[in-house]
């Protein structure tokens, strides 16, 4: 059952899914699974297989809690047919917690204290024959001894009784519930006395928006703001009402629900006001926290994807290569850290340089790097972009310009979680050595030269691309990063015999305890010459190298195809075109005019399908090939150091730095990010940012607006886009009427509508407020 759903939902065969999940239930991982089971599979690719196994573990849990209630009920002896069949139909865990709700062990409510005084026939008349007088029906239950005393007593607990019945009907929550997602709003306001603190959240102040449209920024801007104590939010279910004293429409479900009426009977008033007690006691309540509930699960999966995409980008950038790298920590009163690494990350020179106020030793400092430079023959210098980065940059800028011979090329690259990683238990192993301030620009350098293999180090949320990573749910964001760091490493391989644990830990079928295993082996016995000598590894079985083996890569070993994504079981295949060919394995591999005339029909066999044996000749082809993108740089403009040298007008080129659904951040080298909205990335429509660009990009920007004292920088990637007027004074520029927000020059197409639309809702101010603070507190 669960699987046909599930392939019901993926549009696929039921077969593929019953082999996936079965391959899944053995140990299998998804990188393995997508590159070499794809005949089992039929084909599965990885995004597949991933929204597969979140699909699983989401039905699996769904039958479980099924499971659990059923026997509740059971238990209890109200198990009808009809109830059954409803929770075994259930298709979702809320549907499923509705059904359960009025069974649900609970304390005693005042409906139930009520039911024990005996007033459930009272409660049941009046609400099946309106025409009896609720006081002289409620006159026969008055009774002192049960702690009914008199006939209010006696019409309240009457009232409980059916408020909580009402408020139990699955049936009728699901038609609020629909009402509420369609048409309610979410309300903001600054909380009285909290304009100074809430600064940040300006545009939160007087705020409301549709429910179902909030997107995920937005709302988990509003939610921090009251988790902080400075906004006041709330579901408004009749946002179209002007009178905050009229029946809310949702009084109108429950009474035609029920088919109350009001038609002038004795007990149409009590019915009326049960209603309307049920909506704003029971009812509301319970929906405003479900929906948030809701709201925010829905905007965490959001900004955990954008986290998700964002970190994807940044392990998979361009790496230089192995060239001799120094890499820069910078720093003002605490000296500019050096550390210089070999072309395998080795590193061979260390050392403190004082260019900066208050020391100035800027020539001292000058010879040094040069010193370094030609001793070490470094290709590379690789600045962190903190404090002190354009001070930096200017210094080795102007010891290239002074020593042409030298040849190295400068880059500022991000320094985000360097500091994080200098202090971490891994750092203390691998640079035992070392004082921790100078495993910062360590760390600097090697990530130019292979961000992956260095960023896998660093806790994900430590490294700056996430959206209110700290306002998400922890376990779901680092599963998912975790998804996606296990993707990165496999796609792009493993050098056996160089990786850190680290990275090795991220290897399809490897963990914390197989990496380190295989790190002491190596250690111990030198370094791996064939594949087949992991088995020799503590604890590393015939499982574990089944699904490992293919993505670890072994250079200048005894088989040629240790070196490639070839896996070992697929060996024999290439085998047979070696004796087809008559051909060595040696000259085969790479030699592109062989391997064209080869007919992939041919080497097919019970175990080896056409699409495998397709991969193994397009492997052949190019072993060990890199998806990462070539290596490019940015080049800041000389002169624009701080914000303050901004100006509107300004066309700089800069790297994106991170990615939100809103819009893209970019880094022109002034130690802080400015935003290109998303209706500035293009002079088309997008409705998502990375339709147009990525982390990592290298892209030209032309500078809209800053502000200084809030430390707002806007941009556009449509350079013929015309600044507002200028906003040195720190205040926000003031919308402009609808169509005249940019004057621009002629365009072929049609303009945004993005930009036509007059400022109804926060777009790039909502973002530059919380969370352009919480991304640059993430950078430090």
């Amino acid at each position: 059952m669960i699987n046909s759903k599930i392939a019901e939902e993926l549009s696929v065969q039921p077969a593929q899914v019953d082999a996936a999940v079965k391959l899944l239930d053995e140990g299998a991982t998804v990188p393995f699974i997508a590159r070499y089971r794809k005949e089992v599979t039929q084909g599965l690719d990885d995004t597949q297989l991933r929204n597969l196994q979140q699909r699983l573990t989401y039905l699996r849990e769904l039958e479980e809690r099924r499971g659990v209630i059923l026997k509740s009920i059971d238990e209890q002896g109200k198990l009808t047919d009809s109830l059954k069949h409803s929770i075994v139909s259930a298709d979702s865990k809320t549907s499923l917690e509705d059904l359960y709700l009025p069974y649900k062990p609970r304390r005693r409510t005042k409906g139930q204290i009520a039911i024990e005084a005996g007033l459930e026939p009272l409660a049941s008349a009046l609400f099946e024959d309106a025409t009896l007088d609720p006081n002289v029906l409620a006159a026969e239950y008055v009774d002192e001894g049960k702690g009914v005393k008199d006939v209010k007593a006696a019409l309240e607990g009457a009232r409980f009784i059916l408020m909580e019945r009402f408020a139990e009907d699955a049936a009728l929550l699901a038609k609020i519930r629909h009402y509420l997602t369609e048409n309610a709003h979410i309300r903001s306001k600054v909380a009285p006395g909290k304009e100074q603190e809430a600064a940040k959240y300006k545009d939160y102040f007087e705020h409301s928006e549709k429910f179902k449209n909030a997107p995920s920024h937005r709302a988990l801007a509003m939610f921090r703001g009251r988790n902080e104590g400075v906004l006041h939010i709330q579901l408004d279910a009749d946002p179209q009402q002007d009178d905050a004293s009229a029946p809310s429409h949702c009084e109108h479900i429950i009474a035609s629900h029920y088919g109350i009426m009001q038609r002038n009977r004795a007990g149409d008033d009590f019915l009326a006001q049960v209603v309307q007690w049920t909506w704003k006691i029971k009812i509301a309540l319970h929906m405003e926290t479900e929906l948030f509930s809701t709201l925010r699960e829905r905007a965490e999966e959001e900004a955990i994807e954008v986290f998700a995409k964002n970190l994807n980008d940044l392990l998979m950038a361009a790496p230089a290569g192995a060239k001799t790298t120094m890499g820069l920590d910078p720093g003002l009163r605490t000296g500019v850290k050096v550390a210089v690494v070999d072309k395998t990350g080795k590193v061979v020179a260390t050392n403190t340089i004082f260019p900066h106020v208050p020391q100035n030793q800027w020539d001292k400092s000058m010879r040094t790097l040069t010193t370094l430079c030609k001793q070490y023959k470094v290709e590379l210098i690789s600045i962190g972009n903190g404090t002190g980065s354009r001070e930096t940059d200017k210094l080795v800028g102007e010891m290239l310009k002074n020593n042409p011979d030298l040849g190295a090329q400068k880059i500022v690259v991000s320094e985000a979680g360097a500091s994080v990683y200098s202090a971490s238990e891994l750092a203390s192993k691998e640079l035992p050595d070392l004082d921790v301030s100078l495993r910062g620009a360590v760390s600097i350098a090697r990530r130019l030269q292979d961000p992956l293999a260095e960023l896998v180090k660093i806790e994900p949320k430590a490294i700056g691309v996430g959206q209110y990573q700290h306002d998400v749910s922890q376990s779901q964001l680092g599963k998912s990063l975790d998804r996606v760091i296990e993707d990165c490493v496999n796609a792009v391989g493993v050098d056996l015999n160089t990786a850190s644990p680290a990275l090795l830990s991220y290897v399809s079928g490897l963990n914390k305890t197989l990496a380190h295993n295989i790190v002491h082996f190596r250690d111990s016995h030198g370094a791996f010459d064939n594949r087949k000598a992991l088995l020799k590894v503590e604890r590393l079985g015939p499982k574990a190298f089944e699904q490992a083996a293919g993505f670890l890569r072994i250079f200048n070993g005894t088989n040629p195809l240790d070196s490639s994504a070839v896996h070992p079981e697929a060996y024999p295949v290439v085998d047979n075109i070696v004796d087809t060919t008559a051909v060595a394995v040696n000259d085969i591999i790479g030699n592109t005019e062989l391997l064209k005339t080869l007919s992939p029909e041919t080497f097919t066999n019970d175990a080896f399908g056409l699409p495998t044996v397709k991969d193994i000749l397009k492997e052949l082809d190019k072993p060990g090939r890199d998806p990462r993108p070539e290596f490019k740089t940015a080049a800041f403009k000389e002169g624009v150091e701080t914000i303050q040298d901004l100006k509107p007008g300004m066309i700089l080129e800069g790297v994106v730095s991170n990615v939100a659904n809103f819009g893209a951040f970019v880094d022109v080298g002034v130690h802080q990010d400015g935003l290109v909205h998303i209706s500035a990335l293009t002079n088309k429509f997008i409705s998502d940012p990375r339709e147009v660009v990525k982390a990592g990009d290298i892209v030209k920007v032309k500078v809209l607006e800053v502000d200084v004292p809030r430390k707002r920088i806007s941009f556009t990637m449509r350079l013929d886009d015309t600044p507002a007027a200028s906003n040195s004074e720190g205040k926000r520029s003031t919308p402009a009427p609808k169509g005249k927000q940019h004057t621009r020059g002629p365009r072929n197409d049609k303009a945004s509508p993005r930009s036509n639309k007059p400022k109804a809702q926060p777009q790039n101010s909502a973002m530059g407020n919380a969370f352009a603070d919480a991304f640059a507190k993430a950078k430090k």
